[in-house]
């Protein structure tokens, strides 16, 4: 399948579809939330995220004392620019509104700048639960960036290109995640890494009243949460086109399979967070620098004997 550039209106129809695909990871969480335990069924689960973005723009936003305005705003619109960033390189089907050179290294610098962003949103609101949650974000973010720089690094090897749509070119035949199933798990659990979701839920934890967003409210707080999903949606569509093939598949168009695909890596990750316990950021460097980190490298090192043998005359 060969990937072109959008011309610039794609950008709107883009965005739409970022935001859809947030709106459904939410609308499954919300779901997933009014299970067997709750005390609403699934029928009203669906529509629990309607009603709080409906609550959130009615409540007035709260602002604490010497709050830095200027950071704060751009702490809270972060989340949400970084995701549509990242998946202005995210190919849906044959077409990507930015066909990039180098968008396997867009996609990782955008993930380094969600960095700032979620630390300002600790820093900004000058309150001690924000802190806390900005700093436990940034110490678990040292857990995960390596593992996911590799991770990124495998198919890039096999494909011999940065840019992803050679990648998804690449996985005519066989879907790299066949032969990169480690590289997959590992970029699966960096994508919840840095949308603080499931085990790396610390940095919004109620034992710090919120974290990061303990002090946002109204719309803040919903642009907040909108970033979180839309990360973990921009996340499972770079799944699908650096692993699952992309837009391949029979019978339907290629756009359609990429939406089928993103959905049900979505639904993988926000099932997630109800399964498995958030982890302290502390044990989740361990568990990334001693298994995540050699588990990846020798994913990679497979991946480049297979790519030069393949290579060679």
């Amino acid at each position: 399948m060969t990937v072109t550039g959008a011309p610039l209106w794609a950008v709107v129809p883009a965005l739409a579809a970022l935001l859809a695909a947030a709106l459904a990871g939410a609308v499954l969480d919300g779901v997933l939330a009014a299970g067997p335990g709750g005390t609403t069924g699934p029928a009203d689960g669906w529509r629990r995220p309607l009603a709080e973005a409906a609550r959130l723009l009615r409540q007035r936003r709260r602002a604490t004392v010497a709050r830095d305005g200027l950071l704060w705003w751009v702490a809270t619109a972060g989340p949400l620019t970084v995701a549509a960033l990242m998946a202005a390189v995210v190919p849906a089907g044959g077409v990507t509104v930015a066909d990039l050179s180098v968008g396997i290294v867009w996609f990782n610098a955008a993930d380094v700048l969600l960095w700032a962003v979620l630390w300002l949103a600790g820093w900004a609101p000058n309150s001690v639960h924000p802190l806390v949650g900005g700093y436990r974000f940034l110490a678990q973010a040292l857990s995960y960036e390596l593992p996911l720089m590799f991770a990124l690094t495998a198919p890039a090897v096999a494909a011999g290109s940065l840019r992803v749509g050679t990648v998804v070119a690449e996985q005519q035949g066989l879907w790299f995640v066949v032969w990169m199933p480690v590289a997959f798990l590992v970029f699966l659990g960096s994508v919840a890494g840095f949308a603080a979701w499931g085990p790396f839920g610390a940095p919004l934890g109620r034992d710090a009243a919120g974290g990061v967003r303990a002090e946002a409210a109204g719309v803040d707080r919903l642009l907040l949460l909108t970033g979180r999903y839309a990360l973990l949606a921009a996340g499972a569509g770079m799944s699908v086109a650096l692993f699952l093939g992309g837009g391949a598949g029979p019978w339907l168009p290629g756009w359609l399979w990429s939406a089928v695909k993103t959905l049900t890596v979505l639904a993988v990750l926000v099932a997630v967070r109800r399964r498995l316990p958030v982890v302290h950021p502390e044990r989740l460097v361990r568990l990334g620098w001693l298994v995540a980190l050699p588990a990846v490298l020798g994913q990679v090192l497979v991946v480049a004997v297979v790519a030069v043998l393949k290579w060679s005359p």
